[in-house]
């Protein structure tokens, strides 16, 4: 079961809420054997010269290179790389892209690249890349390289000219597992037709019922499923889109194409096209269907500027568009990790940031002109899902209090705080935080099943959120009075492997214990903790995010708290506890 819930004021939005999936519809342990892939975007080297002789053919092989090393680094399966492969798209150029690739193939990672429009801007004579494509990487077809995935499958009964360029596959084991459709929607010898000064080939239309088929979730055998193309369903930038023209183009297309997301459990859609790192809520044309779009940073010497929303080449579609985060001028890349039912994603980019952009890249202090300096590349963003949790958008100044999730005899629900972040993106848009719950089955260590909560970090570069209180219900039984006494019992989050006291891990406040309720009228203010044994939940005042459960907090990561035990409660903890378990 799926429902979305929000709530629109007469200019803005407000509040968005999207529940996604079913709470009891994962109940099994995930796999210990997550596994993890990552993503990079366009690789497009726009310089006239290169002084430093490291990018031959309009190919940012300068750039690629460090990003490949970070990939070997943290032990992908494979890569996909969402289009633009090359400046200008010649047969010889894609050669040297698949070359710049091989450091991958030899680490025994994948590489799976896809066209994007600079692959169409070669002349014609050179079937716009196709068979250079088909030959460098004859990975998208199956048949070398493939490190492990399988079941791969082209629309060639749309046209052969698709074989490897459209394509989907599998990775992962049993329950683990995912399916990735790559959607190649250019030119080919077979069909050209020109659109918002682009060069497009077989529709998503025509595509649809191929798309469909390998994204239907009764059919498909695998957990997960992600969707990649190059161009974006609603740029920053560029205003060109998916569906054969600019953003309001053929809009029963994209009604089509992003229902099949949403009804098929698609959570992203991943593209590149506009050099910018960029998540958002794309909503359909008719209002009925949405999914999170991530735009990848770029990894090229060229750094778009997003454009007004005003702009008339938008034809008033960008208010189809609630952004969440957004990053310009720095190369980045992705890794998305699955385990289970969950997907977790992290965005790394240059720590600085500040590149200029083509005849003037890198422009950042100390650099050469022309010349890719060393990145330092660290961990921005960490956001995700998971197949039996829900997400909750809330725009600024709208309460967190919308955020409650239950899984398996276990409820959490965040009793406080708001959404106080006065981030807006380039637009002068106000940025709303996706706030995503996911859980893990209970250990015998702990006293209820743990919950994942993602989304809240208010900026790129921190981990800490917005100050929230959070509840979680435990399951009484071998909790001793002792237990609920010491304050060594209470919301923990995992730091490290070992599991903490929830408030020992905040930026700031005072750590103080409490015996007793959550009191909204108390003054509880950041490092409050508690018990409430009458309702066998614990609490917490917190700011940073994470997996929380209830449970004792190992010794050697405690600190010694103060105590505020609720007039009433002194010696009646036998008492409460008989009687929460006469209820129960």
């Amino acid at each position: 079961m799926q429902a979305r819930l929000f709530f629109k004021s007469a200019v803005t939005w407000v509040v968005l809420i999207l529940i996604i999936g079913c709470s009891t519809a994962y109940a099994e342990k995930p796999s210990s054997a997550s596994w993890s892939f990552g993503v990079m975007s366009d690789t497009q080297w726009t310089l006239s010269t290169d002084p430093a002789g490291q990018n031959p053919n309009g190919v940012a092989v300068s750039i690629i290179d460090q990003i490949n090393r970070q990939f070997i680094d943290k032990g992908v399966k494979f890569v996909i790389q969402v289009g633009d492969l090359t400046e200008n798209g010649n047969d010889a150029d894609i050669a040297v892209r698949a070359k710049a690739a091989q450091a991958l193939t030899t680490a025994g990672i994948g590489f799976f690249p896809m066209r994007g429009n600079h692959e169409t801007s070669a002349k014609v004579g050179n079937g716009y890349g196709i068979a250079a494509i088909q030959t460098g990487f004859p990975q998208t077809q199956g048949s070398a390289n493939t490190f492990g995935a399988t079941n791969f499958s082209s629309p060639t009964a749309v046209s052969p000219d698709l074989a490897g360029m459209t394509y989907s596959f599998d990775f992962g084991p049993a329950n683990n597992n995912a399916r990735f459709v790559i959607i190649d929607n250019w030119a080919t010898p077979g069909k050209r037709v020109d659109a918002a000064g682009y060069r497009y080939g077989y529709s998503i239309a025509e595509q649809q019922a191929w798309i469909s088929s390998r994204l239907d979730s009764a059919s498909r055998g695998t957990a997960h499923a992600f969707v990649f193309s190059h161009q974006n369903l609603i740029g920053e930038n560029h205003q060109d889109s998916l569906f054969t023209g600019y953003t309001n183009a053929n809009p029963d297309m994209q009604n089509a194409f992003i229902a099949g997301l949403q009804k098929s459990g698609v959570k992203y859609y991943i593209s590149g096209h506009d050099h910018i790192h960029q998540r958002s809520i794309i909503t359909s044309p008719d209002a009925a269907s949405m999914v999170e779009e991530l735009i990848c940073a770029s990894n090229s010497s060229k750094f778009y500027t997003p454009k007004s929303t005003s702009d008339a080449d938008w034809f008033g579609q960008k208010s189809r568009e609630t952004p969440i985060r957004q990053e310009l001028y720095s190369p980045g890349f992705y890794i998305y990790t699955v385990n289970g039912p969950r997907v977790t994603v992290d965005y790394y980019s240059d720590a600085n940031g500040g590149f200029k952009s083509d005849a003037a890249y890198p422009g950042t202090p100390g650099s050469t002109l022309g010349v890719t300096p060393t990145f330092n590349f660290v961990k921005k963003e960490t956001f995700g899902y998971s197949l039996n949790g829900r997400e909750f958008l809330v725009a600024p100044g709208q309460p967190y209090t919308v955020v409650q999730d239950s899984f398996s005899g276990t409820t959490a629900r965040i009793l406080a705080g708001t959404n106080a972040s006065t981030a807006k993106d380039a637009s002068g848009r106000h940025l709303t935080n996706a706030v995503d719950t996911g859980w893990t089955p209970g250990t015998a260590d702990i006293k209820s099943n743990i919950l994942t909560l993602w989304g809240m970090a208010g900026s790129l570069g921190s981990d800490q959120t917005d100050t929230y209180t959070l509840l979680l219900n435990y399951d009484p039984r071998s909790v001793t009075d002792r237990d609920l006494r010491s304050g060594s019992f209470g919301l923990v989050i995992r730091d490290n492997g070992q599991w903490v006291l929830a408030v020992d891990k905040n930026a700031g406040g005072t750590k103080r214990f409490v015996v007793g309720p959550w009191d909204a009228d108390a003054g509880y203010g950041l490092g409050t903790y508690g018990v409430d044994p009458a309702t066998n939940t614990v609490w917490a005042v917190v700011n940073k995010n994470g997996d929380f459960a209830a449970a004792r907090a190992g010794s050697t990561a405690m600190a010694s708290p103060s105590f505020l035990v609720v007039p009433g409660l002194v010696g009646g903890f036998a008492l409460l506890r008989k009687r929460s378990r006469r209820r129960n």
